[in-house]
């Protein structure tokens, strides 16, 4: 069951409210700069336990508990209306609490908005759990996928995104968790979306190239797109389901629609653009993701519709082992796998058109999550 959890409990008129950390454009571009182009393996959220100076580094990132605050109090005012304000009490659960950013957002939403609100915090990092200790009275301890909860949810808060949105095990998180909302709750995210992007990335694929082995060229990492070309805008990504049908790789976090990924489910990419360099090479892929928080509240990366100012998530970066020639107007297409096992969770990627390329990352053999 991996690492034992903490369960928490609290409300408003006895938690200890806090502002959300102010940011200015100076300190994000230096906190940035130290990483462009920079490639670092993702997250392991369920096999390791974050760090301090990681959560620190998050909880730096004001815009986005902006945005998860502005959600929560527009699904309070929907959940409770005015002239019921003073006698019903909404039930929040935030799963993956950390060190409570997103209880304080849930917190500053009900006083804003004149709701009362009683908050689960459940958080299965021990370290992160010591800082949760100052916040609420501890109540047990579980995994959220396991966690057997005293009453159902009104709302869910979730931070489980990751760089290419599922990459850090939100539906297998979410899937355990929303057993926990009553059958009129609200996910916040409500949903999400996985976009690619094919790039030509010299300085990113000869760091990967220097390690001379396939494993590195297999592997997915996180960097700070700098020194790199877009060849074509980004796509959101499709998944192919066994019963045939074709819906785009996306989740729609509801109690009664919560799909679990299926086991080589398929996401296949098609992309045709002008090119603007003299010889446009296809390096790899970067990933991002777009959600919806709730309603008209929004969180992403993907470049069109990203975020301003919100640095928690870089980019996800897909290496190619042999670079693709692409030639103006010639289409690009690459398929990728999002693979379930018993254990862990991994990608595969490959091009098949212009120049079909080798399979990527079989069977998880140089990269997956665990689980």
């Amino acid at each position: 069951m991996g690492e034992s959890a903490r369960a928490a409990i609290l409300s408003t008129d006895r938690c200890k409210q806090a502002e959300p950390n102010s940011v200015l454009t100076v300190l994000l571009f230096l906190l940035q700069l130290g990483y462009r182009d920079f490639l670092q393996a993702p997250l392991q959220p369920l096999m390791d336990n974050l760090e301090a100076q990681t959560y620190e580094t998050f909880e730096r990132d004001s815009i986005k508990y902006i945005q998860y605050q502005r959600a929560v109090a527009k699904a309070l005012v929907d959940r409770v209306p005015d002239e019921k304000a003073s006698e019903l009490t909404t039930v929040s659960m935030v799963v993956g609490a950390g060190r409570g950013p997103l209880v304080r957002a849930s917190l500053q939403s009900a006083e804003e908005t004149g709701r009362k609100m009683k908050v689960y915090a459940v958080e299965k990092n021990p370290n992160a759990v010591v800082t949760l200790d100052n916040l609420v009275k501890m109540e047990g301890s579980c995994d959220m996928r396991f966690w057997s909860a005293p009453e159902k949810a009104d709302i869910l808060v979730s931070e489980l995104l990751g760089s290419f949105g599922d990459n850090e095990l939100s539906p297998e998180c979410l899937d355990g968790a929303q057993r926990f909302l009553k059958p009129d709750g609200i996910s916040i995210p409500s949903s999400y979306t996985s976009f690619i992007q094919p790039v030509t990335a010299s300085n990113l694929y000869n760091d990967v190239k220097a390690h001379k082995d396939l494993a590195h060229f297999e592997t997915a990492y996180v960097v700070k797109l700098h020194s790199v070309a877009k060849l074509a805008p980004s796509q959101s990504v499709s998944l192919s389901l066994p019963s045939g049908l074709l819906n785009r790789f996306s989740y729609l976090l509801i109690q009664t629609s919560q799909q679990k990924p299926t086991t080589n489910a398929t996401k296949s990419f098609i992309s045709t653009y002008q090119a603007t360099l003299a010889q446009p090479w296809c390096m790899g892929f970067a990933g991002y993701f777009d959600s919806v928080l709730y309603k008209d509240v929004h969180l992403g990366t993907e470049p069109t519709t990203a975020t301003p100012n919100m640095f928690s998530w870089f980019p996800i970066f897909f290496p190619l082992k042999k670079p693709v020639e692409v030639h103006p107007d010639s289409p690009l297409e690459v398929h990728f796998w999002r693979c379930c096992g018993s254990s862990k969770v991994w990608y595969e990627w490959s091009v098949s058109s212009p120049t079909p390329s080798p399979m990527h990352n079989t069977n998880g053999r140089s990269y997956w999550v665990g689980l």
